[in-house]
């Protein structure tokens, strides 16, 4: 119950709610401004005579801190604030009073300045605040004279109700908020902190003390009920072995307070009493008689009731007019008007739109209505007590006033309490209950239990346990446990087994996390390296069919490119040959791509055989027995006589003296059977004594070989050409050669021949032929630097030597004959 008298009436000595010090002191100059606020806690009726501490500055902004940190949004704190500073100022309105020329009272506003502040602070027009303070039953008009006129006190006491509502409402509004923002939307456990201050005995008791000591009548009433009466109802339904404890109830004194139709609550809300004299006849009457109720006198207006605590004098002055304390509907009509969203929704009940409801409830039956309700929520709930002891009434520290500490020792039942827990038990619970809880403290009955019943698995729990066993009670129903060091033990084996159960199952599912993470992690490695090596090969295949497709595109690109540039090739070689290229000589062959090598090199060669052929077909007879004593000498002399190489370009002519047309060779031919010349030519033989070269006509047959003299064309000598079976030469570029002949008579009587020509090649050459013609076999053909030759009686060396590049490389060799030595130099 929010004590918002507290807010018009302020007792000496206390303060008012700590908000509006806070707000004052703590708040920046801006926000005050904007609030239409001073700082100066003087300023203001509601807290003249009391005083602001330090600590309301900086409590001040834990407070909007703690706003913000519940979830109000800007505005609404900002809404908050202004409703609070409204308050301050509604109560520093001033009524004066005023007679109208009707004779009837009224009453204006001295300080209209606040009026139109406040109308701001509300969003409102200022007439219309003006009107439901000052005019009764005015509508929300900003006309003047709307309304009954009230006089000067009517006016006061509807200000401070107002503030006093308005505080009020605006207290439940931020509690249903916070509630709203810290529900959760689970079912979960809640911790729950009930704090009421106790008993209040002032000098001057009303109707405010009266309901706190009547809250305080039942929650210590719920107190003996739930510890002291029904702990001892268990202990002797478990069949313990109990003796019972007395103790004071006090259900005679809440049924005096709350007992329907004739308690005094009933009492203060029947609706024919009009006044305070007649509430406090009608207590009298129907209270009369009662144990814990006495009257204070016959004149006097208070009444007493012996509370469990001790006995209080309630004066019954002002009962009625706080236990309704309610607002006029016109006020609250007016008070919705304002554009302020909080405001409006602090007078729901002046919305126009809104449907009359029933006649609003006192403040006894919300009191009574609200304990029940939270009676019924602590009943099922598992409470905890803390008791608090007033020391002394000086508020002075270290400093104990036994008297008053042994009465609230004994009002508040401590000694059956502490009586209860020393020869009780501190701690009960269900066996189910107790056996699903600490099942686990015991190897056989975790996790399940197959042994018997739940007793026996208790009593397994019990027994393994490091207890003794007096500290635990089985009842029929429940286990009990004697200390609470012995809760507190067994509560600390379970937090330990409860670690270690953790251990193992963070373990086990650690593990089994693993597991199946390594699993999950392996099949993806599967399914990855299956679609991997899929791709891979899909890939490979893509890329050798791309190899293929391109190895064959390729090859038929290069199939048909190198017929194509075989065809070319082909067809353009006889365009690409250099003119006159038919003579065997000539080397000129068209260049050929590099895959044609062997082509081109084959039919190179068929085109030199070619034109050989034709060279071949173009020749006579003659021409071809030319031919075939160049190809004898190039067998015969290629790369073994130095002079070989100017022989080639000169044709073997033969009869170079035309001997065939002397009529006189004719006639000697006929004689020798020598008619076709071989060859002719006048040629040097050298001598055989002194080397000299001596002109003779050399003629050679099919059968022989002739020495003439060349002017009388006289026969020297003829040589058979089966009796020359060697011919040798040097390899320098001299022109002589030595016939060597057979050492038959002739050969013995003439020996071998000497001579030197200038067509000593074709000489030889021919020579050659004729004795291979005549004989079946080719002669012996020697080349050397040194060989012998046959001078009749006597063996000569021939020795050849080089000279170097002198004058006798221009004319005839030199010849010198020393003993059996014939030296030629070259």
């Amino acid at each position: 119950m929010l004590e918002k008298t507290r807010i018009t009436d302020t007792v000496i000595g206390e303060r008012n709610f700590h908000i509006f010090y806070q707000l004052l002191l703590g708040a920046d100059l801006q926000l005050l401004k904007s609030l239409k606020l001073f700082r100066n806690v003087e300023k203001y009726e509601l807290l003249r005579n009391t005083t602001a501490m330090e600590e309301d500055r900086a409590n001040f902004h834990y407070t909007k801190r703690s706003l913000d940190v519940l979830g109000l949004s800007c505005d609404e704190t900002n809404s908050i604030f202004r409703v609070i500073a409204v308050v301050l100022k509604l109560g520093n309105f001033m009524f004066v009073p005023v007679t109208n020329i009707d004779g009837t009272e009224g009453c204006q506003v001295s300080n209209v300045y606040e009026v139109q502040e406040t109308a701001q602070l509300l969003n409102l027009e200022a007439q219309i605040l003006i009107n439901c303070l000052t005019r009764a039953n005015s509508t929300s008009s900003t006309q003047e004279d709307v309304g009954c006129e009230m006089d000067a006190r009517q006016a006061a006491s509807n200000r401070n109700t107002l503030c006093r509502t308005l505080y009020s409402r605006l207290f439940t509004w931020l509690v249903n908020k916070i509630n709203e923002t810290m529900k959760s939307t689970q079912r979960e456990k809640n911790l729950a902190l009930l704090d009421f201050y106790g008993f209040e005995v002032l000098d001057h008791n009303s109707f405010e003390q009266f309901a706190i000591n009547y809250s305080a009548e039942k929650i210590h009433q719920n107190f003996v009920f739930n510890v002291l009466r029904s702990e001892q109802e268990l202990y002797l339904r478990e069949g313990l072995d109990w003796s019972r404890i007395d103790y004071f109830d006090n259900e005679s004194i809440c049924e005096l307070i709350d007992k329907p139709s004739y308690g005094i609550l009933s009492l203060i809300n029947e609706p024919h009493l009009n006044n305070n004299e007649s509430l406090l006849l009608r207590i009298q009457q129907c209270c009369a008689g009662h144990p814990n109720f006495m009257t204070s006198g016959s004149n006097s207006m208070c009444f007493q009731i012996r509370h469990f605590a001790n006995v209080v004098n309630y004066s019954i002055h002002r009962f009625l007019e706080k236990n309704s304390d309610m607002l006029p509907k016109y006020i609250s009509s007016a008070f919705y008007q304002s554009q302020l969203t909080l405001v409006q929704s602090l007078f729901p009940e002046g919305n126009p739109r809104r449907q009359a409801s029933k006649k609003p409830t006192t403040l006894s039956t919300n009191i009574r209505t609200q304990l029940q309700t939270l009676l019924a929520i602590v009943k099922h709930r598992r409470a905890h007590y803390v008791f608090c002891i007033k020391p002394n009434e000086c508020k002075q520290s270290h400093q104990f006033d036994l008297a008053l500490v042994q009465h609230q020792v004994r009002y508040m039942s401590l000694m059956p309490l502490v009586h209860l827990c020393r020869t009780g038990h501190c701690y009960h619970l269900p066996h189910v209950k107790f056996f699903q809880r600490y099942k686990l403290l015991n190897s056989l009955t975790w996790p399940h239990f197959h042994g018997g019943s739940q007793v026996e698995g208790i009593a397994l729990i019990i027994r393994n346990l490091p207890l003794p066993s007096a500290e635990f009670t089985l009842g029929t129903k429940n286990v009990f446990v004697r200390s609470p060091r012995t809760v507190y033990e067994l509560e600390q084996f379970r937090r330990l087994r409860i670690s270690e159960l953790a251990v193992l199952i963070q373990k086990m599912f650690r593990m089994y996390h693993a597991r199946k993470r390594y699993r999950r992690m392996r099949h993806s490695q599967m399914v990855i390296s299956s679609a991997w090596r899929t791709w891979r090969a899909r890939e490979e295949y893509r890329s050798l069919k791309y190899k293929r497709q391109v190895k064959w595109a390729v090859d038929v690109i290069a199939r048909n490119y190198h017929q194509w540039k075989i065809r070319q090739y082909l067809l353009t070689i006889p365009l690409r040959l250099p003119p006159n290229t038919l003579s065997p000589l000539s080397l000129e062959w068209p260049a050929a791509p590099g895959f044609l090598a062997d082509a081109s090199r084959l039919l190179r060669a068929i085109y030199h055989r070619w034109k050989c052929y034709i060279y071949r077909n173009s020749f006579d007879q003659t021409a071809r027995n030319r031919m075939r004593e160049k190809v004898t000498a190039s067998i015969i002399f290629k790369d073994r006589k130095a002079s070989y190489a100017r022989s080639v370009a000169h044709p073997f002519v033969g009869d170079y003296v035309r001997l065939r047309h002397n009529q006189q060779w004719k006639k000697i031919c006929a004689e020798t059977n020598d008619q076709y010349v071989v060859f002719a030519d006048i040629i040097n033989k050298i001598a055989r004594s002194s080397g000299k070269f001596v002109p003779i006509l050399l003629v050679l047959s099919t059968s022989s070989l002739l020495l003439l003299d060349q002017r009388t064309l006289q026969i020297k000598y003829r040589v058979p050409a089966s009796e020359i079976y060697r011919m040798s030469l040097s390899p320098y570029l001299d022109d002589i050669a030595v016939f060597h002949v057979k050492a038959s008579e002739f050969g013995r009587k003439k020996g071998d021949f000497v001579f030197q020509t200038g067509h000593v090649i074709e000489i030889v050459t021919k020579m050659f032929l004729v004795i291979q013609n005549a004989t079946g076999k080719p002669p012996e053909i020697h080349i050397s630097t040194e060989f012998e030759a046959n001078f009749g009686q006597q063996t000569v060396i021939f020795s050849f030597k080089y000279g170097g590049l002198s004058d006798l490389a221009q004319g005839p060799p030199k010849v010198t004959r020393k003993a059996n030595r014939m030296e030629i130099i070259v």
